[in-house]
């Protein structure tokens, strides 16, 4: 991975500055260890979108976050069920696994899935959520993920995290480089 990015200045904007922190990913493994590690830093509330082309990593990531949160249940793509619920193991907040890919409808269609009610006991993760699940909270940290040009493994990613909202503000994504 690549060197950590400078502390994040709150002047700066969303975490990271403008382009967020961004970090190299080169296998399946590592981006399944982002996600523990950025689990973390999570807490109940926390809203996670992940974008990305299909196959970028955006599932791998979020087992990665399922295993390090602590929940039950193996986590896959819920592309057909649209959003899946897994209940913590321990003390710590539920995952809530959404994909909103097949979702047309913006916003009307996530309010069917109650996320908001679910929002401040839950970390949400929404896969293909631009556009749909902003109006949800004020505060979230946005993955993209995106294949790296040139690579002919069609393993390596580049990954930038961007905090946005009060929650982010302080928040130093680059120990996520570590």
């Amino acid at each position: 991975m690549e060197a950590p990015a400078a502390p994040h200045n709150p002047a700066d904007g969303p975490t990271g500055g403008p382009g967020g922190t961004e970090l190299v990913v080169t296998s399946p493994e590592q981006m399944r260890d982002l996600g523990r590690r950025l689990a973390k830093l999570l807490r109940a509330g926390d809203l996670v979108m992940l974008s990305g082309e299909l196959g970028a990593g955006k599932t791998t990531l979020t087992r990665g976050l399922g295993e390090g949160l602590g929940v039950r249940g193996a986590v896959t793509s819920p592309t057909f069920v649209i959003a899946r619920v897994h209940p913590s193991l321990g003390d710590g907040p539920p995952l809530v696994h959404v994909d909103a890919y097949r979702l047309s409808g913006g916003l009307d269609e996530m309010e069917d899935l109650d996320l908001d009610v679910s929002l401040p006991d839950s970390v949400i993760v929404v896969e293909w959520g631009e556009g749909k699940v902003e109006e949800l909270t004020d505060d979230r940290l946005h993955l993209a993920i995106h294949r790296a040009v040139g690579d002919t493994t069609d393993e390596v990613r580049r990954v930038t995290l961007t905090g946005i909202g009060a929650r982010w503000a302080g928040a130093d994504l680059s120990v996520l480089t570590a």
